[in-house]
């Protein structure tokens, strides 16, 4: 299979007709297999005549292209599209302000468009047609451990440093650049990282190598490019290359990163409700410090892909509003089913990429747009998607139990997802389980139910599990639990571990902490989950 040849302009300004009316000319003679664009598509000044061509489809664009937003926020009539989640017109995709995508070539795109707000210092940034981004924007999407071609706004600090590609002291000071980006480049090693240059000026750093930190695995080549804006007289302001992810030969000239990754750090003690800790109990025993320490934000969140301290090395798949992790210290181990095919534990998280104890504080459950809603229906996606997965590998063998806490006081919501034998779910013994373990706590009773999404706002605290099996011959069985949880009352968060543990003899790994893996072993697991989840996983 050839190598997709991609083209790269500059910024149009608000070109539109020109701009491709030049890129069909150059599709015809190249017939690229997709286009990007960097820097502004569209400024202040823009005819809105010329926007309305385009929307209508009187300006053509000639094949599959990209942009994100840059120094200027997106034009009304685009901001339209975008906020309804349409494509702006046949072939112009916007990609996001903070994204990762994958083309229908298998290029795995990250984009993190918009200058850095200093006076943002927390959190992610909402609106994704206005031009500016926080930290945690590019911290978040190091999530996404490779890309193949990373596009930004700005520059990642130092770039230049080592380098005998000269820029001039005005051309330098323009420049605007971030520490933050530094690390997502580092962290990513894309082939290419683009960005667009503030003034008639085209940048081309010499390649740099950057080691994967696997002893058999050849260091990855990053090759920084800056375009100069479309249509300046006598600067490149295209570029076409052809993405050969094959090649590993290290090209004459090239330097080490002038970059660091930020890797290294020492992991911090997780304490969290999927892999073992409580936030809230430990808050609860430290009485005297409760007021002093507020719930962690995303940047101290273990579950948040800002927080540069999480173990990224476990992302399993990252989608656009939720992600797949293997739990730390997993209940099973990587032999518990290999005989019914499944070579790695079989416990899972299925984590929303919004900060947030509960699905109804995304946002409006009854808004389409919502991210309570989009979030929902991805973590549902990925549930039903690890069960037909598990269920098919193990010749039906195995079921899954799925539970969640959802808790206004809970630090951020997770769903922790467990292969169990279809047996004690077909049985009823499954069921019979948590109903009993309640009744020993003297917790609420379980009721047969699932809270709907549209219910949820007005439901109050809850406990529910989905129990799910499918026996091969179109005989599924499904089942949600739910148990209400006032708001005065202590619960167990290692209630669903527990029950599983004892249902499937493994009470000696109830605590998490005794089951800790090596990162090697983590790595390995995950590896073997991709494998599996190949044509179950949506977001390639």
């Amino acid at each position: 299979m050839a190598a997709p040849k991609i083209i790269v302009l500059g910024s149009l300004n608000g070109q539109l007709e020109t701009a491709f009316a030049k890129l069909k000319t150059l599709h015809a003679k190249n017939n690229f297999s997709l286009a990007i664009l960097v820097g502004d598509v569209f400024t202040p000044e823009t005819d809105e005549a010329a926007i309305s061509a385009l929307l209508q489809g009187r300006i053509e664009v000639p094949l599959p292209t990209y942009f994100t937003v840059s120094s200027h926020p997106l034009p009304a009539q685009i901001v339209e599209k975008v906020e309804a989640n349409e494509d702006i017109c046949s072939n112009l995709h916007y990609l996001g302000k903070r994204s990762i995508t994958k083309t229908t070539e298998g290029i795995r795109i990250v984009a993190l468009g918009g200058q850095l707000d200093p006076n943002l210092v927390s959190g992610l940034s909402k609106e994704q047609h206005l031009p500016f981004h926080t930290v945690e924007d590019a911290k978040s999407l190091c999530g996404a451990n490779t890309a193949d071609i990373l596009l930004t706004s700005i520059w990642p600090a130092g770039i230049w440093s080592g380098s005998n590609v000269a820029l001039d002291p005005m051309q330098q000071a323009s420049i605007s650049s971030s520490d933050a980006v530094a690390t997502l480049c580092a962290t990513l090693k894309p082939r290419y990282h683009f960005s667009a240059s503030p003034g008639p000026f085209f940048y081309e750093r010499e390649p740099f190598i950057t080691q994967t930190g696997k002893d058999d695995d050849p260091p990855v080549v990053t090759r920084f490019i800056s375009m100069a804006p479309y249509g300046t007289p006598k600067v490149k302001t295209m570029y076409a290359f052809n993405l050969n992810k094959s090649d590993t030969a290290i090209p004459a000239g090239a330097t080490q990163s002038p970059l660091l990754a930020g890797k290294g750090q020492k992991r911090r003690e997780r304490n969290d409700e999927s892999r073992g800790g409580d936030w809230n109990r430990d808050r609860g025993r430290r009485q005297k410090r409760r007021h002093a320490s507020p719930p962690p934000g995303p940047g101290q969140c273990y579950f948040c892909l800002s927080n540069p301290n999480l173990s990224t090395h476990m992302c399993c798949s990252i989608g656009d509003d939720a992600y797949i992790t293997t739990a730390k210290g997993p209940l099973p181990t990587s032999s518990t089913f290999a005989d019914s095919g499944l070579e790695f534990p079989g416990h899972l998280l299925i984590i929303p990429l919004p900060h947030a104890p509960t699905i109804s504080s995304m946002g409006d459950v009854s808004d389409p747009s919502s991210d309570a809603v989009k979030t929902y229906k991805e973590m549902t996606r990925f549930r039903e998607a690890i069960q037909a997965m598990i269920s098919t590998k193990s010749s039906h063998k195995l079921g899954v139990v799925t539970w969640e806490i959802s808790r206004d006081r809970n630090v951020h919501l997770v769903w922790q997802l467990l292969a169990v034998p279809a047996k004690l779910i077909q049985d009823g013994l499954a069921e019979a389980a948590f109903k009993v373990e309640a009744e020993n706590q003297q917790y609420p009773a379980f009721t047969t139910k699932d809270v709907s999404l549209e219910e949820q706002p007005s439901f109050g605290d809850f406990f529910r599990v989905w129990l799910w099996a499918d026996d091969g011959d179109d005989k599924i069985k499904g089942k949600s639990l739910v148990m209400p949880l006032p708001t005065d009352m202590r619960f167990d968060l290692q209630f669903g571990r527990r029950v599983l543990a004892k249902l499937m003899g493994l009470e000696k790994r109830i605590i998490w902490q005794d089951c800790e893996q090596s990162e090697e072993e983590e790595t390995k697991d995950v590896e073997v989950f991709r494998e599996l989840f190949k044509e179950w996983d949506f977001t390639l």
